[in-house]
């Protein structure tokens, strides 16, 4: 299937799609820097693509869900976590397309960063985040058995990125990448994840509309899928691709000039993650807690405070005995290995009653609060968070 195709002259898109495709997703405005048009749709953009994408693999969250979790950081009632962790997956990952659109590419260090962000925290073994697989895998409600041999999936990987990216026009390698990262598989899971967000990079880096998969039915998605595997046939995989890309453009052209610039404060917060995941990416080693401690430090850091960083509620302690004349404020997680964050918390009063501290949660504030606990927090931070809510997470605290 791969090695018949001819980058420019083999077409998946015939010339017609082509051009009906440019002339619907170009902006009305000329030609702009790459990732102008993604960056002025950006918060509708985060909730679309995550949601869409996410409920293509059988995700719960609704579309408001979706948007509380993003814009409050708060996760929908009984709904599985994973689902959460799903979908702030994809808003990480379309971050890291929209604000390094003049860098991202058909190669391995966009890709590895995408499945690296895609599948964090989701993957039974976490060293198989952000890597090719070197084991078999198999594929649901399908008789396609994917390769399985991890040289030739290295091989044939990388040909699909060199085939992409000598491809001239930005929705044959949207589509291009649409059909080929899904029929090799070369990651444990999260393929078609890889493979929906990959068709971006193109019309990003060509400041078109992007494609946020908004009401595509589930049901023609897979088929189109199934008739790629089983029977190396595009052509409803093609329509489907065709209506999406129509219904993005009908969604966003209208309100492209009426959203206003992102939060500078949050670019620079995005540009934090980003720059820690392409670390972790480039060493080989998956996203985890140190990370996000990373990311946590430089964001305080920029509200003007040194930073003092310990990996549970132990560490943490000891940490405070040793620096007990420095530290004016602590910021404890509320799920921690060892002790969780309210041990911590009555600990740490222990050793000093009038600590000022501020206790987060990935959980709705009224829940973490509930119940009897000895000691309370000055302040509560709900994650993911932005610059300005932890900023003022700290002035509560400080009662400044």
């Amino acid at each position: 299937l791969l090695e018949t195709y001819r980058p420019n002259q083999t077409r998946y898109l015939p010339p017609e799609i082509r051009e009906h495709l440019h002339n619907i997703g170009r902006s009305p405005d000329g030609e702009r820097p790459a990732g102008t048009y993604a960056r002025d749709i950006l918060g509708r953009l985060l909730i679309d693509l995550s949601w869409a994408s996410s409920r293509l693999e059988g995700n719960t969250y609704t579309r408001l869900d979706t948007q509380n979790l993003i814009e409050l950081g708060q996760a929908a009632a009984g709904k599985d976590r994973r689902d959460a962790q799903m979908i702030l997956n994809h808003k990480a990952a379309i971050e890291l397309l929209v604000e390094q659109a003049e860098d991202i590419g058909f190669n391995t260090f966009t890709f590895f960063n995408l499945h690296a962000l895609l599948s964090e925290n989701l993957l039974a073994d976490p060293s198989e985040s952000g890597r090719l697989r070197q084991r078999i895998v198999e594929v649901s409600g399908t008789v396609f058995h994917p390769l399985g041999i991890p040289h030739q999936i290295d091989d044939y990987f990388h040909m699909i990125l060199d085939k992409a990216a000598a491809i001239d026009d930005p929705f044959e390698q949207a589509f291009f990448i649409m059909v080929h990262i899904p029929y090799l598989q070369p990651f444990v899971d999260v393929n078609k994840r890889v493979s929906r967000l990959g068709a971006n990079i193109p019309l990003i880096r060509h400041d078109l509309c992007p494609l946020s998969f908004i009401d595509v039915p589930e049901r023609a998605y897979v088929e189109g899928t199934i008739g790629v595997y089983e029977l190396k046939r595009f052509d409803l995989l093609r329509d489907v691709f065709v209506w999406a890309y129509e219904r993005s453009c009908q969604r966003y052209m209208a309100i492209q000039e009426t959203v206003a610039e992102p939060d500078p404060a949050r670019l620079r917060y995005r540009e934090a993650l980003i720059t820690v995941v392409s670390e972790i990416v480039r060493g080989q080693q998956p996203p985890g807690e140190a990370a996000v401690r990373a990311v946590a430090a430089r964001m305080i850091e920029r509200c003007g405070f040194a930073v003092l960083a310990a990996p549970d509620g132990s560490a943490g302690l000891a940490l405070y005995r040793q620096h007990r004349a420095e530290i004016c404020c602590v910021i404890c997680d509320l799920a921690m290995p060892d002790m969780d964050g309210w041990a911590t918390l009555t600990a740490l009063r222990a050793l000093c009653p009038d600590l000022p501290v501020i206790l987060a949660s990935g959980y709705d504030e009224a829940q973490v609060m509930t119940g009897e606990h000895p000691e309370r927090p000055q302040a509560f931070l709900g994650k993911p968070y932005q610059l300005q809510a932890l900023r003022a997470a700290i002035e509560k605290a400080l009662n400044r």
